[in-house]
């Protein structure tokens, strides 16, 4: 899907807009079904949280799968105090934006920096960290590249360590800041649309 078919397909889903707890709540509903949701911060205009939904080929609604923002906490784990001892120690992977980056962050990462080797694997259109100490590896895909057709530059990306935690940005295309600023607009069009679809609320 290419930038502008991508633009196309949100203009054409339809949105229901919600201002609640200093955030700009937006739902869109696609053609095929699927469903985004979105929350903005209205002082910042910041992306907070970006989360699908899928039906099934049975047309079973699915669950939320974030896309941005802190994973959704699983009540069923919280109620286990077992589950959280066992997983307490265990990487984070959270993706949190700026304006000018893609960002993830990797919690509970105790090793120096110079473990660490982050690279971009053009082929498979993905991020691929690993280390030397062989303790962690992961490969990550950008959902925003990979919807506009867009390819990954390796001079894009950086990354950080600090606080036991990986940062690692990319820097966003062109194309991809100047979409983002017309989407912006486009909700804060929405701002005032009637209706509190729960939809928009996080779950």
């Amino acid at each position: 899907m290419a930038v502008q078919s991508w633009i196309d397909s949100l203009k054409s889903s339809k949105k229901t807009a919600l201002v609640h707890d200093g955030k700009r709540k937006i739902h869109y509903l696609f053609k095929d079904g699927k469903e985004m949701a979105e929350e903005y911060d209205l002082k910042t205009d910041e992306l907070l949280i970006r989360k699908w939904r899928h039906k099934s080929a049975l047309g079973v609604q699915g669950g939320w799968e974030v896309e941005v923002g802190e994973p959704l906490i699983n009540s069923a784990a919280s109620l286990d105090s077992d589950v959280i001892k066992e997983n307490c120690c265990n990487p984070v992977f959270i993706r949190k934006d700026t304006k000018s980056n893609f960002q993830w962050r990797i919690r509970n990462l105790p090793y120096p920096k110079d473990v660490f080797s982050v690279l971009v694997e053009p082929s498979e259109r993905c991020i691929i960290i690993k280390t030397s100490n062989k303790k962690y590896y992961k490969k990550f895909s950008i959902p925003d590249l990979s919807r506009s057709q867009l390819p990954l530059d390796g001079s894009a990306l950086s990354f950080t360590h600090a606080n036991n935690t990986l940062i690692i940005s990319y820097k966003k295309p062109k194309e991809v800041l100047t979409f983002e600023k017309e989407l912006l607009e486009e909700v804060k069009k929405l701002e005032g649309t009637a209706g509190g679809d729960v939809d928009c609320k996080t779950q």
